[in-house]
């Protein structure tokens, strides 16, 4: 499993998840959590990863507790203070850090805060699908 960590799990972190599971395809499990979850999905997350045909609607925001106790193999955090609170993993072997500025604290009107949501989802999916491209190079490598 992929787990992508986020202080809040409401933004970053549900918006790269989606990108992934998009990018990788069936066959891959992707999550997300937090240290600190906020309790819910950023409604101007799900707006922008649906303009880009990826459904995130039914995300719930987790504490990465939760995955504690599962098969974590590679744990990539998407903001600071997950990155300074990650725990290890047990049977984890890769970790990364790609930091995003956080889209919940733009301000101003929707529009306006929508535009902040797009630039960071336009960075994520930057990022998460060169990540999923080397992934799959890889696969297809042992294969």
């Amino acid at each position: 499993m992929i787990l992508i960590l986020c202080t809040g799990n409401s933004c970053r972190s549900h918006m790269a998840e989606g990108v992934l599971k998009h990018a990788l395809g069936p066959g891959h499990k992707v999550a997300s959590a937090g240290s600190k979850p906020a309790g819910y999905v950023h409604p101007l997350a799900i707006k922008a990863l649906a303009e880009i045909g990826i459904d995130i609607s039914s995300n719930t925001s987790k504490h990465l507790d939760t995955f504690l106790d599962r098969d974590v193999e590679t744990v990539i955090t998407v903001c600071g203070n997950a990155d300074q609170a990650c725990p290890v993993f047990p049977g984890q072997m890769h970790r990364h850090h790609y930091p995003f500025d956080d889209p919940a604290h733009a301000t101003g009107s929707e529009e306006e805060r929508m535009t902040v949501f797009r630039r960071v989802r336009d960075e994520i999916l930057r990022v998460f699908r060169a990540y999923a491209d080397g992934r799959l190079d890889q696969r297809g490598a042992r294969d």
